[in-house]
């Protein structure tokens, strides 16, 4: 058996990266994180991009654990997880003062 050389940290640290590598999902942490909440449908309409390519883009983000949403009628109400970004927050900072 090998021996894991990776650890937990820089695991989560890598999915939070892979999320946050591309520049539609930092503009939508950036926006996200600087309100309360947005609705998905607000998004659309400050892109350039298709509802399906930044629903594929707020995916990610969920899957990663950086955002959240709550279904409220026919809207998708997305929100930062704050709990994982202030977590992302300290990874990236410990790893980047190394």
């Amino acid at each position: 058996m090998s021996k894991e050389v990776l650890t937990e940290k820089q695991k989560r640290a890598a999915r939070y990266a892979k999320a946050m590598g591309h520049p539609i999902r930092m503009y939508v942490l950036e926006l996200l994180s600087k309100q309360s909440c947005c609705y998905s449908g607000d998004l659309t309409a400050e892109l350039p991009i298709v509802k399906s390519t930044l629903s594929g883009h707020l995916k990610e983000l969920k899957d990663a654990g950086l955002i959240q949403g709550q279904i409220e009628g026919p809207k998708i109400k997305y929100c930062i997880n704050k709990e994982n970004w202030k977590e992302a927050q300290q990874l990236f900072k410990q790893f980047l003062d190394i």
